[in-house]
Parts: C-alpha cells; sequence; structure tokens
C-alpha cells in the first residue's frame, strides 16, 4: 500500500514557530514590553517637557539613555555569549520593572524631580544596551533553523505594529485623563506593567536548551578582544567603513530633530497636544513598517541602482526635514512622517540584508553590533545638540540637518567608494 504520511511537514513555518511553547512566551512578553515602551517613550518626553519647558532637558535625558545604550550594546553580545541571552534579558526587564514602578510612584505622589529622571535614564540606557544583542540572541535558540525566517518575521512585523499604533495609543492616553501629569504617571504605569509580563514569560520559557547554546566560544577569548575583532573587520573594508561613516551621519541629521524636534514642535506650534505627538509618531512607525513590507514584495534591487536610490533617499530625508521647520498642521506632519518612514524602512532592510549576505558567520553578531552602534551612537549627541538649537532656533534645527543631508548626496554622488556599494553587498557570490 502506498505511504502517504508526509501530511505533518506540509504545515507552514509561521504555524510552526506558534506551535513551539517557548517562542509563544516570548513573543507574548516581548510584544507586550514593546507595546510598554511606546507608552514610556511618549509620556517620558511629554513629562519632562512639562516639568522643564526646556528641549535642551529633554535632550539631555534622551542623550544620557543614549550613550550607555550605545556602549552596552557593543559589548552585550560578548557578555551575551557568555552568560544566555534568557538571563540578560531577565536581568534587564526586572531592572526596568523596577525603574518605571518607582518613576510611576514619584509621580502619582509629586515627588519626581527631573535630576531623578536624569539617573533613570542613564540606568535604562545601561539595561536598554544589554537587552538588544540578547534579544537579537534568543530567537535562534527556540526556534529550529529551518523555521527561524519565519521566526524574525512574526517578531520584527509585531515590532513594526506595535511602533505604529503604540504611540497614538498612549498619546491618546494621556490626552484622556483631565489632569496630563496623572495621564503620564498611569502610562508609565502601564510600562512597569508590561515589563512584569515580559519577566513573567521569559521565566517561565524551559532554559535547558536557551542557557546552553551559546557555550562553544573559546575561553581564552575575552571581550575586548572579541570587540577589537569586530571594529577591525569594519574598517579595513572601504565599503563597510563608508556604510558605517554614512549611517551615523544619517542619524546624527535625523533622529535629533525627530526625537526632540518633533514633541517640542507638538507642544509649542500643533494643536492637540500629546495626541498628536502620538499621531505624529505613529505616521512615521507606519511608513516604516510599509519599508518593511515593499522591500520583502518589490523586485529585486539591480546592483547598479543602489548608488542612484542611496541620493535620491537621501535628498528625500534632507527635504522632509527641512519640510518640518515651516509645516504647521499636525496631520501634514505626519504624512510628511510616514513618507520618510517609508524610506527609511525600505532602505534599512535594503543595507541590512546585503551586510548579512556577505558577513562571515563568525562575525555576524558583531558586525550587527556595529550596524546598531552606527545607528545609536550619534543618537546621544544629535538629541543633546537639538535641544540645545531649539532654545535658539526652532527652524534651524531643521534646516541645518536636512542641508547636511542634501550636501551627503554630492558624496553619494560622485564618490568611487559608494559606487562600489552595490557589487559589494549584492554580488552573487557571498563571503
Amino acid at each position: 500500500m502506498e505511504q502517504t504520511m508526509a501530511i505533518p511537514n506540509q504545515t507552514s513555518p509561521m504555524r510552526k514557530v506558534l506551535g513551539i511553547r517557548d517562542f509563544v512566551l516570548l513573543w507574548i512578553g516581548q510584544g507586550t514590553s514593546m507595546l510598554g515602551d511606546q507608552f514610556h517613550s511618549i509620556a517620558g518626553a511629554w513629562l519632562v517637557l512639562q516639568m522643564t519647558g526646556d528641549p535642551l532637558a529633554l535632550g539631555m535625558v534622551m542623550a544620557l539613555s543614549g550613550i550607555p545604550r550605545a556602549i552596552f550594546t557593543v559589548i552585550g553580545g560578548a557578555i551575551t555569549d557568555r552568560i544566555s541571552p534568557r538571563k540578560i534579558m531577565l536581568i534587564s526587564d526586572f531592572v526596568r520593572l523596577f525603574v518605571s514602578a518607582l518613576m510611576a510612584v514619584q509621580i502619582f505622589t509629586s515627588t519626581l524631580q527631573v535630576w531623578m529622571i536624569y539617573v533613570y535614564a542613564v540606568v535604562e540606557g545601561i539595561m536598554g544596551g544589554l537587552f538588544g544583542p540578547a534579544s537579537m540572541s534568543i530567537v535562534p535558540s527556540v526556534v529550529p533553523n529551518e523555521d527561524l525566517q519565519a521566526g524574525n518575521s512574526l517578531t520584527q512585523g509585531t515590532s513594526s505594529l506595535i511602533g505604529f499604533v503604540g504611540p497614538a495609543i498612549a498619546g491618546a492616553m494621556i490626552a484622556v485623563f483631565h489632569n496630563e501629569i496623572m495621564g503620564m504617571a498611569a502610562a508609565i504605569a502601564v510600562d512597569a506593567l508590561t515589563f512584569f509580563v515580559s519577566v513573567v514569560t521569559l521565566w517561565l520559557m524551559l532554559p535547558e536548551r536557551i542557557e546552553n547554546i551559546t557555550r562553544d566560544e573559546p575561553k581564552s577569548s575575552n571581550i575586548i578582544a572579541s570587540v577589537k575583532e569586530g571594529f577591525g573587520y569594519m574598517f579595513k573594508d572601504p565599503v563597510l567603513r563608508m556604510m558605517f561613516i554614512m549611517i551615523a551621519l544619517a542619524n546624527l541629521c535625523f533622529t535629533g530633530p525627530l526625537l526632540v524636534g518633533i514633541p517640542f514642535l507638538a507642544d509649542t506650534r500643533f494643536s492637540g497636544g500629546a495626541a498628536a505627538y502620538g499621531i505624529i509618531m505613529s505616521g512615521y512607525a507606519g511608513g516604516n513598517l510599509l519599508g518593511i513590507i515593499l522591500s520583502g514584495v518589490l523586485p529585486k534591487l539591480n546592483k547598479k541602482l543602489v548608488r542612484v536610490l542611496l541620493v535620491v533617499m537621501f535628498a528625500s530625508f534632507g527635504f522632509g526635514i527641512i519640510a518640518m521647520s515651516w509645516i504647521s498642521a499636525a496631520w501634514l506632519a505626519t504624512a510628511d512622517l510616514f513618507i520618510l518612514g517609508t524610506l527609511n524602512g525600505y532602505l534599512s532592510i535594503l543595507l541590512i540584508t546585503g551586510l548579512q549576505r556577505v558577513t562571515p558567520k563568525a562575525l555576524m553578531g558583531r558586525l550587527m553590533s556595529m550596524i546598531l552602534l552606527a545607528n545609536m551612537s550619534m543618537m546621544p549627541i544629535s538629541q543633546a545638540l537639538s535641544g540645545a538649537a531649539l532654545r535658539w532656533s526652532v527652524t534651524s534645527v531643521f534646516v541645518v540637518s536636512g542641508l547636511i543631508l542634501i550636501s551627503l548626496t554630492f558624496l553619494m554622488a560622485f564618490s568611487p567608494t559608494v559606487g562600489k556599494l552595490g557589487d559589494t553587498l549584492f554580488s552573487d557570490s557571498s563571503k
């Protein structure tokens, strides 16, 4: 009789990963926590502005969080390899649960002071830096290799979706309260609750496989040597070095105006206050989500068109940022950032995918850390500079940043190294 018992193998990869107990726990816990992060981001920025009325203070809070986050992102991967992603995530989430709960109580009782927010920002930056590499390392430890793409797609898709809806929900929640301070306290309390959910789900995961998956690294290596090797590989290759510098400069010109300038505009120019701020940031996140989707459905980009795409996109970023200097309606600001988010989402996936194709597997984690560093290292500088400049001229922050981005397009148009980017990242062979 003919054998026809292969039906279970036809189960879709997405359905298979949703049948893995540890992955479902991880997905639920981290998805919930990411929603809480959106509440904290919106409420925290709005709280600083309401307490101080000073955009420089907001820039300083973000810088004090961003600097340790960047530093600990670089060494976080090496620390994770020596302990375990689950343990690092548990420690990080437990500390951030305590900080968020304490902050919420202090807001409710009117005992929170600005210097305390600075301290909390540093602690959250350190814990966030350790958490990032650990969270990127844990999925392969709970999902089989053949289903890893489905697992990553589900987690990244969830993250993008939450980034889209979270800011609007948070802004609306704050606006519902008659007393905005109480609304911000409630939002921070929600963040603490979501960290509790994450801690519980991580605790319930079965640790045997996760705790032992990264124990194979040679004992003779150390964190400093491992980090140096990653830097050395990146900066010896002129194309990868150019890519690192390009990403860093783009973040220097973009993150400060986005993360400091937009809440300041929502507070001083746009009607709707916190609700408008949340909707505008949701527009940017929604654009990112669309860009990620487009990167998966559009035809594969011809490597010869990479330079053209970079020139067009960076010019668009520049003009889009300059437009924020005169936009006075929240809906128009939302549309502008939606377009910029779409470009950012598409370009990010394009470059990261190309980098993953040519990076030796033994260096994959450290090279990903270098890209994270390029994204994060300029954030605190950009945020602090934007906060200081906003005290002098709102227009200058957006115009100067936009002009720098536009000037980078000339470098991309004529640099021989940028011309080789498509050949390096999108060649048919991989290293």
